[in-house]
């Protein structure tokens, strides 16, 4: 079997994963918000790297229920998203509707979007890069998507192996709980398909900051920025969380990437 049609069989598997977890998506932390704390958190965060949205277009790719989708139209952005699911698509739409928020909900591929040269002013993803089977085809993508002087961000983590001292004791605390009180399986969650794709895509090994931010520069990135001050988010998203899965997050280098296109 050649090069493209592994790929093409990895993205279907990823596909009917989300096409799978739509229905329970959103009764995860992390996924769906929960309080104002991490609300206002993803708000100052956009602001912080995107400015108010004043009517200028923005794709958010991997949209998923239209959980980040939302927030930018609340920034006042003229907001696009795109995702490969169509049952996560159908969720994104049905929400838009009963919150009345003008909102184009499309379905393809984030690394080929089919969007046109120069269409948007920024372009967002979240919880996307760790899953791309061709970042550097992605990243030229998205370059190709924005406008000159629009702006990329990129909000993901590395879930690999940590890379601190203080990272490798939070993970050892957390799975000790985990053995010692096994956690009920979150909402819909297959760990061992998940699993699998993980072993497949790109990142298989942990989708390091450093390693995306030379990636968005050799794709003629500039000013690209990693940003760890995520902790308002963390906050917010802690309060709905056990310890465990705390700790677990804790132990992760989690990030947002900001770049612009000359």
């Amino acid at each position: 079997m050649d090069k493209a049609s592994l790929n093409w069989s990895l993205k279907d598997d990823i596909r009917d994963y989300w096409s799978r977890r739509s229905e329970t998506f959103d009764l995860s932390p992390g996924h769906e918000i929960f309080n104002e704390e991490e609300r206002n958190g993803w708000l100052a965060l956009f602001r912080q790297h995107l400015g108010e949205g004043a009517g200028r277009p923005v794709l958010d790719l991997a949209s998923g229920t239209g959980v980040i989708s939302h927030l930018l139209h609340d920034l006042g952005f003229e907001v696009t998203g795109l995702d490969f699911s169509d049952a996560m698509l159908a969720r994104a739409r049905a929400k838009a509707g009963q919150r009345n928020a003008r909102i184009r909900f499309i379905a393809g591929d984030a690394e080929q979007t089919l969007e046109a040269d120069e269409a948007y002013d920024a372009v967002v993803t979240r919880h996307l890069v760790w899953t791309l089977v061709d970042p550097p085809e992605a990243f030229a993508e998205w370059f190709r998507v924005l406008k000159p002087g629009g702006t990329l961000l990129v909000v993901d983590a590395d879930t690999g192996a940590p890379r601190t001292l203080k990272a490798r004791a939070l993970r050892s605390m957390a799975r000790l709980m985990a053995k010692i009180s096994p956690a009920p399986p979150r909402p819909g969650m297959d760990m061992e398909t998940h699993n699998r794709i993980l072993r497949q895509v790109y990142f298989s090994s942990g989708a390091r900051a450093d390693r995306i931010a030379d990636l968005l520069r050799a794709t003629g990135f500039r000013d690209v920025v990693i940003d760890r001050n995520l902790s308002a988010i963390h906050r917010g998203q802690w309060r709905n969380m056990p310890l465990r899965q705390q700790l677990e997050r804790a132990s992760q280098d989690r990030y947002a990437i900001q770049a612009r296109k000359p």
